[in-house]
């Protein structure tokens, strides 16, 4: 079918049987036993009550042609009645029970989905869309929901037609007979869409995370875009996914849509067989008419689930896939893995990478057999050109991903035996576009601790002055309660930077990892940005992959990386007078850059 070329079923995605999927999604119910004991009392009730009615009617319609009176039809009116406001108080009390009972659940599954997605390590993320993953987290579990309520009711019509059928069998098997000869067929017909309705159930969702997809990077991007004057060429970007997913589910609901008339057409053809040999038996005397009128009443009453079972199937499936989509997330192995669990004390900061090995692809090694030593407290910088494995050893080293093979010790101890959540909080890491969250400026540098009483605003306050006098903060409209926007967008690049090194001042790092910004600033802010770097490196080991000449310098030991091997290390003034790679890097780049910024102060001075 071309209609599901160019889906994305992602590689973590897999099939569970239905009886599986059944079993997981029971187990989610288990906290809300209580009320789901309370749901299936209430059903029971109501199916007897349901199942009643007709009863009732047929032996009415028998007892009023024999002694017809007022008083007995105002009896047989008012039990009516009667039963007719119990079922309809019943099933308001269990839909609403069920409603609340499945709103629970549903929250703990997203939370359960959401977490797991946060828990996977970015190398998940390199390769899935986030857009997909959203869809997942927000989409899917609000549709395995609607399948849960779906099950209720339907599941409330079966008890209720089995309860008429022990009826009917004890008042005219003959006739009974003729009823359920007809049931295998409609269970057949049910049977025979099912396997296709879960298939284009399946395509649809994956072309809806699609659209998802498309909507997510483009706004994220869309800045980029309007740069480009790409506003055309994004919106048939989102235009394709959009007009797969109009194909994918009109046939779909093609499908979809055939189940219904031809259950209606059998369902036809039963009743007028019904009506015929039930007609001819009454007129021969061989049932009473309440009987037959029981029987047709039945008929309904029996075809009403299965009819309601294929015309929800779409639904159903939908559930099903949500739930295999959801689990398919949350079951995905990580990358990433923690050999041990260990306790991880106050760090020192000594870090040794012995024979590492790692790669993103099979095909494209960035490190191969490679050793380093870093020595507690001591500040290194990296340097090499792009792809030359920089940004992986800080990588490896948060265990953002996994190496191949050799090790990584930290303070001697493997770093796949610690605690990953507690040597994490002894990291302290500085991207090379610095991420601020939407909020103010005082809950950015607070992130890794957000109570108020864990750094307070006067800690934040004092750190801030010890970087220019805080001057920068002069430039805050609103100070600390400053809105950053989203992703900072509100700030220039330099209060980005100085935000996101004091986030990781007031961490008090063991370890800090600073892939340096390209972006070029201003030399105040430039020199704002150098304190708050001194107060950092002052107190932890640190890592820097370092493209300004002022953090190479201050650096206790420079190493050259070249296709993921240490060419060269030294201080700076040593590897200069080496004459060898980075002396020509210093020539054809951070030479130019220094005498660039000597320049910018010299217009300043000048202004």
């Amino acid at each position: 079918m071309g209609f599901y070329e160019g889906l994305n079923e992602e590689k973590y995605d897999r099939q569970y049987k239905d009886r599986d999927l059944a079993k997981r999604i029971v187990g989610y119910f288990t906290a809300q036993r209580k009320r789901v004991a309370v749901i299936v009392v209430v059903t029971v009730f109501l199916a007897v009550i349901s199942a009643a009615q007709p009863v009732i009617i047929s032996k009415a319609l028998d007892t009023l042609k024999t002694l017809p009176s007022v008083n007995a039809s105002l009896l047989i009116g008012g039990i009516v009645l009667f039963i007719g406001v119990a079922d309809w108080g019943l099933n308001w009390a269990r839909r609403r029970l069920t409603v609340r009972t499945v709103g629970d659940v549903v929250l703990n599954l997203r939370a359960l989905a959401f977490r797991a997605a946060v828990e996977h390590d970015l190398s998940f993320y390199d390769q899935f869309s986030s857009g997909r993953i959203v869809s997942r987290v927000n989409a899917d579990t609000s549709t395995l929901g609607e399948l849960v309520i779906i099950i209720t009711d339907v599941s409330a019509q079966i008890l209720n037609a089995v309860l008429l059928g022990i009826v009917i069998v004890r008042t005219e098997w003959h006739l009974s007979l003729l009823l359920f000869g007809f049931l295998p067929f409609i269970f057949l017909l049910a049977l025979l869409f099912r396997r296709m309705a879960r298939k284009v159930t399946k395509s649809g969702m994956q072309a809806m995370a699609d659209v998802n997809s498309a909507i997510k990077e483009t706004v994220s991007g869309i800045a980029i875009a309007k740069n480009f004057r790409q506003e055309a060429g994004i919106f048939e970007t989102f235009n394709a996914a959009n007009q797969t997913s109009y194909r994918v589910n009109v046939w779909r609901g093609f499908i979809l849509a055939l189940v219904w008339p031809a259950l209606n057409t059998l369902a036809g053809i039963s009743t007028a067989a019904l009506v015929y040999a039930g007609g001819l038996s009454a007129a021969h005397g061989a049932v009473t008419i309440g009987a037959w009128y029981l029987f047709i009443i039945s008929l309904g009453r029996f075809f009403d689930p299965v009819m309601n079972l294929s015309a929800f199937w779409s639904n159903i499936q939908s559930g099903l896939s949500a739930a295999e989509r959801i689990f398919a997330l949350m079951d995905a192995e990580p990358n990433v893995v923690q050999l041990e669990k260990q306790d991880v004390p106050k760090l020192k900061g000594g870090i040794r990478f012995e024979n590492v090995s790692f790669r993103y692809a099979e095909t494209e090694p960035v490190l191969v057999d490679f050793s380093l030593d870093i020595h507690p407290g001591e500040d290194l910088a990296i340097v090499g050109h792009t792809g030359a494995g920089k940004s992986s050893l800080a990588k490896l080293i948060a265990r953002f991903y996994e190496f191949q093979s050799g090790r990584i010790l930290v303070d001697g101890a493997d770093i796949r035996t610690f605690d990953l959540q507690q040597y994490r909080r002894q990291l302290g890491i500085v991207s090379q576009v610095p991420f601020l969250f939407s909020g103010t400026v005082a809950e950015n540098i607070r992130y890794a601790c957000p109570d108020p009483e864990c750094v307070t605003e006067a800690d934040i306050l004092s750190m801030a002055r010890k970087i220019g006098d805080g001057e920068w903060l002069e430039t805050l409209p609103d100070g600390l309660g400053t809105v950053v926007g989203e992703r900072g967008a509100m700030l220039s690049m330099g209060q980005r930077q100085l935000v996101a090194l004091l986030r990781v001042l007031m961490q008090k790092p063991a370890i800090f990892v600073l892939d340096e910004a390209t972006a070029s600033i201003d030399p105040f802010t430039e020199w704002q940005i150098q304190q708050a770097l001194g107060m950092i490196l002052a107190e932890s080991t640190s890592i820097l992959i370092a493209h300004r000449l002022s953090t190479i310098k201050a650096a206790d030991r420079i190493i050259v990386l070249e296709k993921g091997r240490i060419i060269e290390e030294g201080s700076h003034d040593g590897l200069l007078r080496q004459g060898g790679h980075y002396a020509t890097l210093y020539n054809t780049y951070f030479r130019h850059q220094s005498l660039a910024y000597v320049e910018q102060v010299r217009e300043m001075v000048t202004k």
